[in-house]
């Protein structure tokens, strides 16, 4: 008589593990997802559109009318021409990064499509960092190049009303700096796009922290104003994107931007937290 051979039991299959590999490729359904979506390639058309036609509008006036400044707004460009080179095209073109980080998340909500997002990754954090990765990579790439670009066209211009160059002192570290603010920036609208999940909220909630409250806080009283103004996000983060700290600046440079990335890490925990709690 023969033994009776027996095979173990299969062990019962359980949730898919989270390793690199799926990750990897979590990062690129949510990379095909932006790159085919209009919205997406208009948008990043119309940054560069924006800040390398405001860069050589302002630049433009600003040398056709040099003679006739005050010595003191003269004396203001010059020294530090590539923080004014950069905010000349950053000062309306960052809103498209503020528009698109929003439209990232908040229209899948207002289409439905979290919900087919959801099931294909059930455990919900990954897909929000994997979306949260993707669309500042593509922010940050496209940044640096306009910021590049916009440096080499104002400088350009600017001629020997205010002489820069990438070998002065902070100018490379302001000019890469550009593309790390709306990188940033990007990673800061998505976050309030998570949180709001309606694309017009969110919209109106990141422009209100762009736009509103830093003329806002200039009206509170003495060194309060002067210190809500200084660690608000993006008025701490543009620091980056200056060659030298000013004399009214609370902050260096990579301060102000710590103090955006604060900011920004934590509104995506309070977008992760309330993503794991809520519905889709």
């Amino acid at each position: 008589m023969t033994a009776a051979t027996t095979e173990p039991a299969a062990r019962p299959a359980g949730p898919p593990a989270y390793d690199r590999p799926g990750f990897r490729r979590l990062m690129l359904a949510e990379w095909t997802k932006i790159r085919t979506v209009r919205s997406t390639l208009w948008s990043l058309i119309l940054l560069i559109l924006l800040d390398l036609g405001f860069t050589a509008l302002f630049v433009g006036l600003t040398v056709a009318q040099w003679d006739d400044m005050t010595p003191g707004d003269r004396a203001s460009v010059a020294a530090d021409p590539v923080s004014f080179i950069l905010g000349s095209g950053f000062f309306l073109s960052q809103l498209t990064i503020c528009v698109l980080g929003v439209l990232v998340i908040a229209s899948e909500y207002s289409t439905g499509m979290i919900r087919a997002s959801l099931l294909a990754v059930p455990r919900r954090l990954p897909m929000l960092w994997a979306k949260a990765l993707v669309f500042a990579l593509v922010v940050l790439v496209l940044g640096v190049a306009v910021s590049f670009a916009s440096f080499f066209i104002g400088a350009a211009m600017i001629g020997d009303k205010a002489e820069v160059s990438l070998g002065d002192e902070g100018v490379l570290r302001a000019v890469v700096g550009g593309g790390l603010y709306l990188a940033m920036l990007g990673l800061f609208a998505l976050a309030i796009g998570a949180i709001v999940r309606h694309p017009a909220g969110g919209i109106t909630g990141v422009i209100g922290f762009v736009l509103v409250l830093a003329p806002l806080a200039t009206l509170l009283p003495g060194s309060i104003g002067e210190h809500v103004h200084a660690y608000l996000p993006s008025e701490a983060g543009y620091l980056i994107a200056k060659a030298h700290q000013g004399e009214d600046d609370l902050l260096t440079p990579w301060e102000g931007y710590g103090v955006f990335a604060l900011w920004t890490v934590a509104l995506l925990a309070v977008a992760a937290f309330l993503l794991k709690r809520r519905d889709a």
